[in-house]
């Protein structure tokens, strides 16, 4: 039986929500990773040093039986220095989302002016806070991406000490961008290494392939593998796996958000695998987050091992990509 271990796995993106949702969903991801950059989009979102204690101890509380590094993030507000000096040792991040650009962003930021934002962009690079960035326009769905590249170019020529992550790229534009400015980063999900808009609405509508950002050209997809393939050392793994209830996906006003937490190694595996880069795994699910976020994680050891598994058809009433299919990979052991 062919096998592979991953060491530390990290997911440097991913949603955990609140209250039943957080306990059914918290424990799937932290049976298999190390830690995880936890989203600040509840309602109400996260936004003090209280509620980032309060949401990092009902995580702890949810997972009380594995190792697992919740790493929190605040929602991006104008925030003053002396405050984020007071909390900067309990956050590994702030997470900027545009007002409106996707679930629980209401109240994000509505007007990119560079003075309104300089104190605490300039605080953030002082304290080596990194900026992650949901990166949306308002524009045309499948043109959203790529019109904000002159925001990131914005963004990394004015505050050239921080450190900005572009989260969950989708455009062969955002690939490009990486090379442009030193202090740009990407996450890049397992879905949109597997996914075009083709797959989302080309036949019948597929209501758990929709995200935001959605899906885009087969030549984004391609551009999206390479660099991950290759593990380029400023791109790292971020699920962007966003939870939610069955009949809040399969309905009219269908939820953004695709559900891969607990197959997303495996996924990954797979990918990895058929391009014949498997070796490269381990970069790109762990050490190059490891290094561009200055964080070190304890040892836990991900044994992997390629068997058929049918993906569930449900976990506690969210529906993962994929469900009811066979894949190649399954999770063997963690230690």
């Amino acid at each position: 039986m062919k096998t592979h271990t991953l060491l530390m796995p990290l997911d440097m993106h991913l949603h955990l929500r609140d209250g039943v949702m957080l306990e059914n969903i918290a424990p799937l991801t932290a049976y298999s990773f190390s830690g995880a950059i936890v989203m600040p989009n509840l309602v109400p979102p996260v936004t003090t040093l209280e509620e980032v204690k309060s949401y990092k101890e009902r995580i702890m509380a949810a997972v009380p039986n594995d190792y697992f590094e919740p790493y929190m993030t605040l929602f991006y507000k104008n925030y003053d220095k002396a405050f984020l000096e007071s909390v900067a040792d309990e956050i590994t991040a702030i997470k900027l989302y545009p007002d409106g650009a996707t679930t629980n962003s209401d109240g994000g930021v509505s007007s990119f002016n560079i003075e309104e934002m300089r104190e605490t962009l300039e605080a953030m690079s002082e304290l080596n806070i990194p900026l992650c960035v949901h990166g949306e326009t308002a524009g045309f769905v499948m043109d959203r991406e790529a019109e904000f590249m002159s925001i990131y170019e914005m963004l990394a020529k004015n505050f050239p000490d921080l450190k900005i992550i572009m989260e969950h790229i989708t455009t062969k534009a955002a690939v490009d961008m990486l090379e442009k400015y030193d202090n740009l980063y990407a996450t890049i999900t397992v879905h949109h290494l597997l996914l075009t808009l083709d797959d989302v609405v080309g036949g019948m509508m597929m209501p758990h392939h929709f995200c935001k950002p959605i899906a885009k050209r087969p030549e984004d997809l391609e551009a999206l593998l390479r660099v991950a393939l290759e593990a380029h050392p400023k791109v790292m793994f971020g699920s962007d796996s966003a939870p939610h209830p069955k009949d809040k996906k399969e309905s009219c006003g269908c939820a953004a958000g695709v559900f891969t937490a607990p197959i997303a190694l495996q996924l990954l595996c797979e990918i990895f695998e058929q391009n014949d880069k498997l070796e490269n795994l381990q970069e790109f699910v762990s050490d190059n987050a490891q290094r561009i976020y200055g964080i070190c994680p304890e040892f836990k050891e991900v044994i992997l091992e390629k068997r058929p598994f049918e993906v569930p058809q449900t976990y506690s009433n969210v529906v993962p990509l994929y469900a009811g299919k066979e894949i190649n990979w399954a999770i063997q052991s963690v230690e």
